[in-house]
C-alpha cells in the first residue's frame, strides 16, 4: 500500500483578469489534480479535488492559429491509445474551443504527462483539458477567471464523456467541493477536518459504459429519497455537521446499478464503513471508490482494509488519502 500526498496548489488569485503589462510569456507549464465525481449523492453535480494523482499541460504559444498536440506520455496503461488529433482529444479540444471563442490570432502547441490513469473514475479526461486551459490562460495577454474557463473545460470534457457534465472540472478548476451545473461553478463550504480515502484498482471503466446501465426510469419515490439524502448532504457541509453528512451520504440511484461492474467495491465499501465512514461509493464512473472519514488518522486507518478488499477480489489497488478540500490546478513555477 501506498499513500500519496502532493504538494497543495499555491493560494487561489483573484477572479478579476491580470493585464500584463510586458510581452506574454511565450511557455508555460500546470497541473489539475485528480477529483471524485459525484460524491455518491450529487451525480453530474458534485465533486471535489484531492491530493495524490494529477495531469501536467505544456503549453507554447505559436504564431500559427491553430491547436497542435506533439506528445502525450506517463506511466498510466493505455496511454499510448490517446490521440494526437486535437479535435478529439479533451485537452485539444478545450484549448480550440478558447482560441475561437476569443478571436485568437496566435494558437498553442501543447504536451501532456498524463498521471491519473484512463477510465479510473478519477476526471483523468478532465484533469488533461483543465491543466492545457490554466497553462494556456497564463499565456494570453489578458488572463481569464476562473469562471471565465468553464466553459471550455466542459467543451473538452465533453469529447470523452458525450456531454457536458463539469463534476470533474469544476472541483479541479476551483479546489475543494464544489457544484457545478451548466453554467457556474459554486464552491460549497468543507471543514477542515474532513478526509477522504480514495482506492482505485486495476480496473478500467469507460465512463460511456458506466452511464448506459443508468437509462432506465427510476421511480418518483425513489428519486424523492435521493433529493432529500443530497439535501442533508449539502447541509451537513454547511454546518460543518458529521451526522448529517452521515446521514445525506447515500447514493440510492447510481451505486446500485453501477456496483455490479466493479469486482471488490461493494467489500471495499464495507470495510470503509466498518472504520467509521461517514459514506462510501464510487468515485465518478467508477471502478474507484471512495469513503469520508471525521479525521486523517480515521481515513488512514481504514485505506489499508478498503485497498484489501480489492486485493481479495484479485486487483491489485492504489490508495490516496487526502483533505476533502483538495488543492485546485495552478501553473507549474
Amino acid at each position: 500500500m501506498s499513500t500519496s500526498i502532493m504538494d497543495i496548489a499555491a493560494p487561489r488569485q483573484g477572479d478579476r483578469p491580470v493585464q500584463q503589462d510586458s510581452a506574454p510569456t511565450q511557455q508555460a507549464r500546470a497541473f489539475a489534480p485528480a477529483s471524485v465525481g459525484n460524491i455518491g449523492v450529487g451525480f453530474d453535480l458534485l465533486g471535489h479535488a484531492i491530493e495524490g494523482p494529477r495531469d501536467v499541460a505544456t503549453v507554447r504559444r505559436i504564431d500559427a492559429p491553430e491547436v497542435r498536440i506533439t506528445a502525450i506520455t506517463g506511466d498510466v496503461p493505455g496511454v499510448d491509445r490517446l490521440p494526437l488529433d486535437a479535435p478529439r482529444n479533451t485537452a485539444g479540444q478545450a484549448l480550440i474551443a478558447l482560441r475561437e471563442r476569443l478571436g485568437l490570432a496566435h494558437g498553442f502547441e501543447l504536451s501532456l504527462q498524463k498521471g491519473i490513469a484512463l477510465g479510473s473514475g478519477l476526471g483523468g479526461s478532465a484533469a488533461s483539458c483543465v491543466a492545457a486551459l490554466v497553462a494556456a490562460n497564463a499565456l494570453l495577454d489578458a488572463p481569464l477567471s476562473r469562471d471565465a474557463l468553464y466553459p471550455f473545460a466542459l467543451d473538452g470534457e465533453s469529447v470523452s464523456s458525450g456531454s457536458r457534465h463539469g463534476d470533474n472540472v469544476a472541483p479541479m478548476l476551483l479546489g475543494g467541493v464544489v457544484m457545478a451545473t451548466h453554467d457556474r461553478m459554486i464552491a460549497l463550504a468543507v471543514p477542515a477536518w474532513l478526509h477522504a480515502v480514495v482506492v482505485h484498482p486495476d480496473q478500467m471503466l469507460e465512463t460511456r459504459r458506466a452511464r448506459e446501465v443508468l437509462a432506465e426510469p427510476y421511480p418518483l419515490p425513489l428519486v424523492v429519497q435521493q433529493s432529500a439524502h443530497l439535501a442533508l448532504f449539502l447541509t451537513g457541509l454547511q454546518r460543518g455537521d458529521a451526522s448529517l453528512l452521515r446521514e445525506g451520504l447515500v447514493d440510492l440511484l447510481v451505486e446500485p446499478r453501477r456496483a455490479p461492474l466493479i469486482p471488490g467495491f461493494d467489500r471495499a465499501r464495507q470495510a470503509a464503513l466498518d472504520h467509521g465512514a461517514l459514506g462510501a461509493s464510487i468515485s465518478g464512473a467508477g471502478p474507484s471508490t471512495f469513503a469520508w472519514f471525521e479525521s486523517k488518522a480515521e481515513a488512514e486507518a481504514a485505506a489499508a482494509p478498503m485497498r484489501q478488499a480489492f486485493v481479495d477480489a484479485g486487483f491489485d489497488a492504489r490508495v490516496h488519502v487526502s483533505p476533502v478540500a483538495g488543492p485546485r490546478a495552478d501553473v507549474i513555477r
